[in-house]
């Protein structure tokens, strides 16, 4: 139980990473928001689970606004917010990415995390503690070929986390990030273009353990991250990836 006592908000936490981090902190204690664009999948989820639900798209002010109030009236200022959602382009050249799937990354992948930030960070300031957990990738760590501008989005990600760290320190705010390697989630067929044996073994060579990340690494990962034990860590940009960055 060591997040009794503590409200987290959890993006994109309808599936893959985001349900399986929305599972440890119940687990572990925590009253959850799960908020997601898909709002009927994230409402199902939250009653099997007992925990509230939220529609929301991240890469829009109002609607992140929204989300931050339906949390007030829920359970109050969270003590825990994590940046899950994010989506990619299909792999290809760099060229031959269009400017609509461009902007789309980084609306979900990093505009979100400064609306996310304008939305709760005063309140977390006033009250002197919290805890933002980003969830970026390996691919902005050790970038693949042809996730050109999803790596760049997920680098950005990296970077905004220890910016945010190192300027909300003297706040009570602790920042830290999660790198995970491919996982079995929605994402996965779009990384690697097709979803076949083939191109599984070909993603699967590339991590010395052998296996993607799951759900559950993310969340026992995350559960550390935001819980007191690492009261001392702010900063850090964690890579749950089986040794793919090494």
């Amino acid at each position: 139980m060591r997040l009794e006592g503590k409200t987290a908000i959890v993006t994109g936490g309808a599936s893959g990473f985001g349900e399986g981090i929305v599972r440890k902190f119940l687990t572990e204690g925590a009253q959850v928001m799960i908020a997601d664009i898909n709002g009927k999948a994230a409402k199902t989820l939250a009653e099997d689970l007992g925990a509230t639900a939220c529609t929301v798209d991240v890469s829009d002010g109002a609607s992140v606004q929204a989300m931050a109030e339906a949390a007030q009236a829920a359970f109050g200022l969270p003590d825990i917010v994590v940046n899950n959602a994010g989506v990619t382009h299909l792999p290809q050249m760099m060229e031959y990415v269009t400017e609509e799937d461009f902007d789309r990354v980084f609306a979900v992948n990093c505009k979100s995390v400064y609306l996310v930030a304008r939305a709760l960070v005063p309140g977390m300031k006033a009250r002197g503690s919290g805890a933002i957990l980003n969830v970026a990738s390996t691919a902005g760590v050790s970038p693949r070929p042809k996730l050109n501008w999803y790596n760049a989005s997920k680098g950005w990600m990296n970077t905004a986390t220890k910016a945010m760290a190192v300027e909300l320190a003297p706040e009570g705010i602790r920042v830290n990030a999660l790198n995970p390697v491919a996982g079995e989630t929605p994402l996965l067929a779009s990384f690697m273009g097709e979803d076949t044996p083939e191109m599984r073994a070909k993603f699967l060579s590339t991590i010395p353990m052998g296996r993607f990340s799951t759900p559950e690494d993310m969340g026992n990962a995350a559960a550390y991250l935001c819980s007191d034990e690492a009261s001392m860590i702010t900063g850090v940009c964690m890579e749950v990836d089986g040794g793919r960055c090494i």
